[in-house]
């Protein structure tokens, strides 16, 4: 599989609120919520007028020029906060894409530039039970207050 990741231009931005519906954890045998839910001004919260604050930074996973993954990092009042100085994290790869390690380069990639803009730690919010916690911390978040993962300062 061979995909390239690279900086979410601005017209990308809308592709966001797809990104933010597949980010939503389904737990095995629960109904999907309808795509409308991301409606919900804390969700709206991770999208709204994307790039035109100073901290917003996204990066997209490309595999024959379509989008099949984004991450992306602002500073915000959603589930992981920590302070006003840390970004929060969200990222998702459509379902047709996960488990190839695409998500883990995605993450590996943000935190090297986040680290290069000079932020010490980078924040999320995630629950116990998805499986996307075991490449959180593979890549050296930690569990820390609320049950958000925290990137500790190098």
């Amino acid at each position: 599989m061979d995909y390239i990741i690279r900086e979410m231009r601005s017209e990308e931005y809308c592709l966001l609120s797809d990104f933010l519906y597949e980010a939503i954890y389904i737990p095995e045998g629960i109904e999907p919520p309808p795509k409308s839910v991301i409606e919900c001004p804390e969700l709206q919260e991770y999208i709204v007028e994307f790039g035109n604050r100073k901290h917003d930074k996204a990066l997209v996973a490309e595999m024959q020029g379509n989008v099949i993954g984004a991450i992306w990092v602002r500073i915000m009042n959603d589930y992981g906060h920590i302070d006003n100085d840390t970004p929060s994290l969200a990222m998702s790869v459509y379902k047709k894409y996960r488990g190839l390690g695409i998500g883990t380069s995605l993450l590996k990639q943000l935190l090297q530039v986040e680290r290069l803009a000079g932020y010490s730690k980078i924040s999320l919010s995630v629950q116990k039970s998805n499986y996307a916690v075991k490449m959180y911390e593979k890549v050296g978040f930690t569990v820390g207050v609320s049950q958000s993962l925290c990137k500790p300062s190098n």
